[in-house]
């Protein structure tokens, strides 16, 4: 295993809140009706949700396989440089640091700053002074200690969980009307289950970027496969949880027809406080999933930056001698997702990408074959349960997520690629230097 200049300090709890506060983000208040009109009745919903949830669990035990094999500092970007090469590696990491994760910091910040317009009017310009004034709060708090970006994590996880919760336990026993004669209503004309399930597995993304922590883990061989198939199982059972408690609670027509299905459902349940309580449980969840997204996407520069792949290496590479934390790198990122804040740019260059790492992501779960082939198991070590058929599952949705993308939307997918594509010329040249 690489041995990384930063210090083993994440502890078990702060990496599975890591696992669980970057999957869940708002997108579990918002998904619902989504996947409702899409499956076209709640019984297929919930089926939909369970399906995306399996084909998640199947991929993130497979690269589990990949990541105690591989343990290094980095995560993702260092599995398929292993497994197929160095140009694969780089590319991913490539748009990982310039793009894919300053972009999502950036439009998890304005997130952040757009839901606090509930209880604070702003204009445009207010918005992204906010936006950017909490991603330096958190930059301060990343930059000083790993420790206190992993106690906001774990803060950040339990507070977001408190509404969740509160609206499954009140709303699952409730005596609402319609109760669970909803789940009884027939199946109406919708996209399709397939496209259902295609919105649950944007929903479950995100639990890969702890394996960019693998370098600061106690034991990450043992420490990565049990946080990311445990956080992976408890965010599916939250997700189901979550969606049946919103069937017993409003009626079908209501949830077909609005944007904030969990707002609403807080209403039914608790009054017109039910928003505010609803909107602070979502500016809870964004403001963890911010945190995690900028102290994971830190650690690809900085991994990068040691082994010489990245213009400046010796800048993003270097670990601050006093806090023992990248913050060069968290600079970096944090200043790019600045840009990508006041330049309006950042979902558009997330969703031109999104097709990019999926091609990336599905060739880390095919991965596992290549593994076995270089890296033989080794008693003791962990290795994916139901071998070959976990990873053919994961390898399947991946491939779904694919076609369903392509032909959806073409053009961007393959403006996506050409952007990638841009990273080779650099890659190429700081291998010649």
């Amino acid at each position: 295993m690489e041995n990384s200049s930063l210090k083993k300090s994440v502890t078990f709890l702060e990496a599975l809140s890591i696992v669980i506060g970057m999957i869940i983000g708002s997108g579990i208040f918002l998904k619902p009706s989504i996947v409702l009109s899409n499956a076209g009745s709640p019984l297929m919903s919930i089926l939909a949700w369970i399906a995306g949830g399996v084909i998640t669990l199947a991929a993130a035990l497979t690269v589990s396989e990949i990541a105690a094999a591989i343990p290094r500092s980095g995560g993702f970007y260092t599995y398929l440089e292993e497994l197929y090469g160095k140009p694969f590696g780089f590319l991913v990491g490539w748009v990982q640091t310039v793009i894919s994760y300053p972009a999502s910091v950036a439009a998890l910040a304005i997130a952040f700053a757009t839901y606090s317009g509930f209880f604070i009017q702003m204009d445009k310009r207010e918005e992204r002074l906010l936006a950017v004034s909490v991603l330096v709060f958190i930059l301060a708090m990343n930059m000083i200690s790993t420790k206190c970006g992993g106690v906001i994590q774990i803060l950040a996880t339990i507070g977001k969980l408190i509404p969740i919760m509160a609206i499954i336990g009140f709303g699952i026993f409730s005596k609402q009307t319609p109760g669970f004669e909803n789940l009884s209503v027939m199946p109406a004309a919708g996209a399709g289950f397939g496209v259902a399930i295609l919105g649950t597995l944007w929903a479950y993304d995100g639990w890969i970027s702890v394996a960019n922590m693998a370098g600061e883990l106690k034991n990450p061989s043992v420490t990565l496969p049990r946080v990311i198939s445990l956080g992976v199982m408890f965010v599916m059972i939250v997700y189901v949880l979550f969606n049946i408690a919103i069937f017993q609670v409003l009626p079908y027509d209501v949830i077909i027809s609005t944007q904030t299905p969990g707002t609403d459902a807080a209403k039914a349940l608790f009054g017109n406080g039910g928003g505010a309580f609803i909107t602070v449980g979502i500016m809870i969840s964004v403001f963890g999933a911010l945190n995690g997204f900028l102290m994971t996407a830190a650690r690809v520069p900085q991994a990068m930056g040691e082994r010489k792949q990245l213009p400046f290496a010796a800048f993003l590479g270097s670990v601050h001698p006093k806090f023992q934390t990248p913050a060069n790198a968290l600079i970096f990122e944090s200043v790019l997702a600045v840009i990508y804040i006041f330049s309006g740019t950042f979902n558009t260059l997330t969703d031109l990408l999104v097709f990019v790492l999926w091609i990336f992501f599905t060739m880390g779960i095919a991965g596992v074959f290549l593994l076995r082939r270089k890296i033989p198991p080794q008693k003791g070590r962990y290795r994916v349960p139901l071998y070959p058929v976990t990873p053919v599952i994961g390898a399947i949705g991946g491939i779904y997520i694919l076609a369903s993308t392509i032909f959806s939307d073409p053009v961007r997918s393959m403006i996506g690629i050409g952007i990638t594509l841009v990273g080779l010329p650099v890659f190429y040249y700081l291998r010649k230097q």
